[in-house]
């Protein structure tokens, strides 16, 4: 039986929020953001392990009471290559075909249900998926002086979410045999391979924190969740 497993790459800074501590550590309720996000896979059975991937000289991971949680001090300079790098240090506990959930370390309001949903609709998937959103808001292209050149439509587009959940040798085999144009997320590097990773209903309440006002709404999402 294949089992499930979880990647978050955690390396990065978190520049966009305008603060001296990366984004995964700021504090979200009563702990550091990243916590919130390992909790729904800490307590869902069908999570068999946890790798979080940290750059070599992170000096803010606190330990999570748990023994699922696995950390992997090879972040790289880019998400891809901290994927990579984690997928390389899981190799030898993993087949090949077992899932690996790739998850942001700043996205920290996944739901048991969203990850329920994710789990049954890929489990026999030939290749694999993502959570996502179609995409509801008008979109603008901009033109010189940030002014609006078109209206982009927007029928059949949809924003990409995690968990992305592809087969370790899958994912593997696709980030390895990038070029020069890095993938901003792991289902663009199935892409790349030509391949179409299946899209699985998400919901906006699985928000990552990019700007202050997102820390701000996930508090009240997670305050929601517990009340």
């Amino acid at each position: 039986m294949r089992k499930n497993y979880v990647l978050i790459p955690a390396a990065g800074s978190g520049s966009r929020m305008g603060s001296e501590l990366p984004k995964q550590y700021l504090p979200l309720i009563d702990k550091p953001l990243i916590h919130h996000t390992l909790s729904v896979f800490v307590a869902h059975p069908a999570i068999t392990s946890i790798f979080v991937v940290l750059s070599p000289d992170d000096v803010h991971w606190t330990d999570v009471d748990s023994d699922k949680v696995t950390v992997l001090r090879c972040g790289g300079a880019t998400r891809a290559e901290s994927v990579l790098n984690g997928l390389q240090a899981m190799a030898g506990l993993v087949d090949a075909q077992d899932w690996v959930l790739v998850h942001d370390a700043a996205r920290p309001c996944l739901t048991s249900e969203l990850l329920d949903r994710l789990l049954l609709e890929l489990s026999d998937d030939a290749v694999g998926g993502l959570l996502a959103v179609p995409v509801a808001d008008t979109l603008k292209r901009a033109g010189p002086g940030r002014r609006v050149d078109h209206t982009e439509p927007r029928e059949g587009l949809w924003r990409a979410q995690t968990p992305q959940m592809f087969p370790h040798g899958l994912l593997h085999r696709a980030l390895r045999s990038i070029g020069t144009d890095t993938p901003t997320d792991e289902a663009q590097a199935i892409e790349f391979l030509g391949l179409s990773p299946k899209l699985v209903m998400g919901n906006g309440h699985n928000l990552k924190v990019t700007y202050p006002e997102d820390l701000a709404m996930a508090g009240l999402i997670l305050g929601e969740a517990k009340g």
